[in-house]
């Protein structure tokens, strides 16, 4: 297992995961000035030790892949969705690890225990708090999209607030594509599928939030290029700081 330094400055490297974590808080205490106190710190890196060996799906991107197919995750795909995120999705980024895609939700919080966050997303899930679509290559999960209502998110809570009740808006608020499928069209399949059904969920708008800066990383592009969705008759509503609301009829 490894665990490397938010500042990327330091990586620690071996079996015993509690000394690789007191590795990693002394040296970010030596090395750098921030804010976190020794338990929050402790628990990021435990979180990314923990997902360095958890997610050990392949890291190397196809050179071509078969035909996308896009499914609502319903019940019978919650083990299809805990298999994507918790080993194919991030292999190549623990830090990402214990994500879970729950922030979208709850907002910026303090740093939580992973099997947590995952139970929790799970619980949406199933009681339907929480919508998206899985995408399948060859049978197995390649990607995933959150594309709940906006009213169920805290991490735009600026978004227009004059402007339609957020409970007849599909937020579009991740994409997360596993490393061999990325740059292959598998999150515009996923965005395609959102904005066909918009109308059948009982929504009146779709939404975006690309960002201002597109650095072209893989990592970047979590929330969706804005060409892909101007490419959809997504058209921008207001600019924020770091992100453009679009949105589209649903």
């Amino acid at each position: 297992m490894w665990i490397e330094c938010f500042q990327s400055d330091e990586r620690f490297e071996g079996t015993d995961a509690d000394a690789l974590v007191d590795e990693f808080v002394a040296h970010v205490r030596a090395a750098h000035d921030v804010p976190y106190p020794d338990d929050e710190l402790a628990l990021w890196a435990r979180n990314f030790a923990d997902a360095s060996v958890r997610e050990d799906g392949p890291t190397e991107r196809l050179p071509s892949i078969g035909p996308i197919e896009v499914r609502p995750v319903t019940e019978e795909r919650i083990d299809d969705w805990l298999r994507f995120f918790d080993r194919d999705a991030f292999p190549d980024n623990p830090d990402w690890g214990s994500c879970y895609c729950l922030h979208p939700h709850t907002g910026d919080v303090a740093e939580r225990p992973w099997r947590d966050v995952r139970a929790d997303m799970v619980e949406r899930l199933r009681s339907g708090a929480t919508l998206g679509y899985l995408a399948y290559v060859d049978g197995r999960p390649a990607g995933w999209v959150n594309a709940s209502l906006r009213s169920t998110y805290r991490k735009y809570p600026d978004a227009e607030p004059d402007g339609p009740s957020p409970d007849t808006i599909i937020g579009i608020s991740c994409f997360t594509i596993a490393p061999p499928y990325r740059r292959h069209g598998v999150s515009s399949a996923l965005l395609d599928r959102v904005v066909a059904d918009g109308a059948a969920r009982g929504a009146r708008w779709i939404e975006g939030y690309p960002h201002l800066e597109d650095d072209g990383s893989d990592s970047a592009a979590f929330v969706g290029p804005r060409s892909m969705f101007d490419a959809r008759g997504f058209v921008p509503i207001e600019e924020h700081e770091r992100y453009t609301v679009v949105r589209r009829p649903a």
